[in-house]
């Protein structure tokens, strides 16, 4: 990027501003400095398809704070930061996982507006005056001509504004709304003394998270406070300050466990003002972690679009717990707050987390951040056992301190698996053996449908163990969402197989014979009369009119087609079925084809896979169930095709750079993200990597060279190095491959291998 290009703002997609200049010369800090990866990420890829946890502005990796302006209010998707929007609605702190809370805006008062101002004080704003850059957001306020820029730390949410001279500044506090995908209740707010307020609020329940949860804050201003107003009508909070010449410095630390512990969070992570200094720590800090990575080679653009989703796969699953270790626990009939263990220098050992499903991971979070940041995989491993100590239960995508039953089976078995494998955790290897177990067993997670919190029939566990496979529909009746009896079926099976191999780790050789044989469930839903996974019912006859490309027809967020393809644990028995690698390589070919002439995807947000002119699609990049098949080709001895579609498939679905492309609205907290790095880099996992010694098959990537740097506190190795000599958009195909100096078989590399760190160089030519 040129030292002097300053990137403007437009709905068209116009390069984002990323290199700013501020004509205060005081201002001028060091996260003005130019040519550096954060200055590459583009915040505004996708949306104008935003979802309320999408957008990320102001925020730290995995903060408890993801502070951000939001233009649309009162739902999940398409709500938060929308493009299209031209009103600021208010800055909210929360933005997360069934969680949305802690709005505030900045307001000048009048004699004009004073009596409106608590019901009526959105703004309208312009993308052309907006800057944004990772870990902070300017935007002007247009009706009170206030310039807002917000930055954070992990807890705190710091706000800068600027008012108009002569202004009665205001602050006001939406505490009793409806943000995201929650009501904001019960909102109070006390003055604690002339420059200090505090309170809470309580996140309503919903229908994926049943229990509610409280949020506590503390806030910290520079300025003295003149007085507070509360609207009997709406329940907000006006803090007013009156009329001087000084910015106001607002910081606000949250949690979930008290307010005592949010004055703690604030103190701990932000005991000074100065904002510009927090700016380049968070610039800092998404640096370190964006330079795991670094590339040479392709465009520019390519290279802003890595970055991005780099930086998406390292910003969704948002931190509960406070810099203390207390985390709010709602696992058991009553509220608890709980406590993380401590180290001897009185720090949390790891954080507890709010999170999305790990529903696809296999593909994606697992890979890369196995390979590229082994610690973040450890934090969330301890995590998720925590749940497990306190509920009994290892979640699958828990928000509010208990699970949602987001998805279906047990999706995090494949994530600790492979963590186990790789060697990034290391102890009580029985003890998790034993909770993961628990999860594939009768009242287990695996037998849950979709958010089915009160009973153990929607996944249909019991029909799985006695007859082979879930039927569909289930006798009893709905109990969750995505009863699909064929898809439940494939991931159990390919779950189970994971399981499996930490059973044959840990010698529990009867366990191992046993989850290996409920492995090969997969083939009960096989119709090779069609050659297609397909439905049965309770009685074993296959669905009626069977129809493979009709969506959700038995078969999770996809169609028949899509999913044939999920055996990511036997692809070579899944081929027998299929009648042999030519056929299974036609087949496959053939959906690809089709697909490419749709981009690869069901339109362009995640509701549009219900249309009929997107739903019929045979591949969709769009959504998880299919994300791996272009690497299918690798496992049946065509690895020219996985070369050749997973370039197509970035070229068509993964390359776009706006507001209105991206990821196709279901980004789902850093899982699609992964999906492009790793497709972008040439390195993919079958299997999800939890095998007993894991294995990377190789793909065709697009960079020149790529250098991922490696955690030396769990890999002996320094760098992995690939290199792709002769690399350009022709040369696509891998003609000669070498690790260190050594012929590489079969188009694969094992973990243990990349980790000891070395070169692997690719020669790229343009012909098969």
């Amino acid at each position: 990027m040129e030292l002097s290009k300053i990137y403007k703002i437009g709905y068209l997609g116009i390069s984002l501003c990323l290199i700013f200049l501020v004509s205060c010369q005081s201002e001028k800090t060091a996260y003005l400095q130019k040519n550096q990866l954060v200055d590459k990420v583009y915040p505004l890829l996708d949306t104008q398809n935003s979802r309320w946890f999408y957008f990320s502005s102001a925020s730290r990796p995995f903060g408890m704070v993801n502070l951000s302006p939001d233009t649309e209010i009162n739902g999940d998707w398409g709500c938060g930061y929308k493009f299209d929007r031209d009103t600021i609605k208010g800055f909210s702190h929360v933005h997360e996982w069934q969680l949305s809370g802690l709005s505030v805006m900045p307001v000048v008062v009048s004699n004009e507006n004073r009596k409106e101002i608590f019901k009526n004080f959105y703004s309208k704003f312009s993308h052309d005056t907006e800057k944004i850059t990772p870990g902070y957001h300017l935007v002007i306020l247009d009706r009170y001509q206030i310039t807002s820029e917000l930055t954070s730390t992990k807890r705190v949410g710091f706000h800068r504004y600027t008012f108009p001279a002569n202004a009665q500044k205001a602050i006001l506090l939406n505490l009793n709304t409806i943000l995201g995908p929650c009501e904001n209740t019960d909102g109070i707010l006390e003055k604690d003394n002339d420059n200090e307020l505090s309170g809470s609020l309580v996140l309503s329940t919903n229908f994926r998270r049943p229990k509610p949860l409280k949020v506590f804050f503390k806030i910290k201003l520079n300025v003295p406070i003149n007085s507070v107003e509360k609207d009997s009508k709406t329940g907000n909070y006006l803090v007013n300050f009156g009329n001087f010449d000084k910015k106001i410095l607002m910081k606000v630390g949250i949690s979930y466990t008290s307010v005592e512990n949010a004055s703690f969070n604030l103190q701990e992570e932000l005991p000074h003002w100065d904002f510009d200094k927090i700016v380049e720590a968070s610039r800092e800090e998404w640096n370190g972690l964006l330079g795991r990575i670094k590339i040479e080679g392709g465009t520019e653009k390519d290279q802003r679009r890595f970055y991005t989703d780099l930086w998406h796969a390292l910003q969704g699953r948002k931190m509960i717990s406070d810099a203390n270790g207390a985390y709010p626990d709602n696992t058991g009939e009553k509220f608890r707050i709980g406590q993380l263990p401590i180290d001897a220098k009185g720090k949390p050992k790891f954080n507890q987390y709010n999170s999305d499903s790990f529903w696809g991971a296999q593909w994606t979070i697992n890979t890369l951040w196995g390979l590229a940041y082994p610690e973040i995989m450890d934090d969330f491993v301890h995590s998720l056992m925590q749940y497990y100590k306190d509920g009994g239960m290892i979640p699958r995508g828990p928000a509010g301190g208990n699970d949602t039953y987001v998805m279906t089976g047990a999706s995090t078995t494949p994530f600790i698996v492979t963590a186990i494998q790789k060697g990034i955790v290391k102890d009580d290897l029985e003890s998790i053996y034993i909770a993961l177990k628990k999860n594939h067993m009768l009242n287990g997670i695996m037998g849950k449908a979709g958010y089915e919190h009160n009973t153990n029939s929607g996944g249909g566990l019991k029909y799985y163990l006695d007859k082979g496979y879930v039927p569909y529909p289930l006798p009893e009746g709905q109990f969750g969402s995505h009863q699909d009896g064929a898809s439940q079926t494939l991931e159990y099976a390919y779950q189970d197989w994971t399981l499996a191999q930490l059973a044959k780790k840990l010698n529990h050789e009867e366990d191992y014979k046993y989850f290996l044989d409920r492995s090969q469930n997969y083939k009960n839903v096989f119709d090779q009369s069609s050659g297609w996974m397909r439905p049965k019912n309770v009685d074993g006859k296959w669905l009626a009119n069977y129809d493979p490309y009709k969506y959700e027809n038995g078969f999770i967020e996809a169609n028949g087609a899509q999913a044939t393809w999920f055996v990511p644990h036997d692809i070579e028995g899944l081929v027998k079925l299929m009648g042999g690698k030519v056929k299974a390589v036609e087949k496959l070919n053939t959906q690809f084809q089709t697909a490419k002439k749709m981009k690869f995807t069901s339109g362009t947000s995640h509701d549009a896979e219900l249309h009929p002119e997107f739903s019929r699609i045979p591949i969709n990049f769009g959504n998880q169930p299919s994300i791996q098949t272009s690497f299918v080709f690798n496992l049946i001895e065509r690895p020219d095709l996985t070369q050749y579609w997973t370039r197509e498939v970035i070229k068509e679905t993964f390359s776009g750079l706006s507001p209105t492309t991206g990821y196709n609205g279901d980004e789902d907290q850093g899982l699609m993200g992964s999906l492009n790095v790793l497709l972008k880099i040439g390195l993919f996992q079958m299997n999800g990597g939890t095998d007993a010694n894991p294995v990377y098959q190789i793909g065709s990537p697009i960079f020149n060279k790529v250098l991922i740097q490696l955690n030396p506190d769990y890999y002996k190795g320094k760098e992995f190095v690939i290199e792709a000599v002769n690399n350009s958009a022709e040369n696509i195909y891998i003609s000669k491959t070498k690790f260190n100096n050594k012929p590489v078989e079969n188009f694969t590399v094992s973990h243990n291998d990349i980790t000891g760190g070395g070169e692997l160089i690719l020669e790229m030519a343009n012909k098969p």
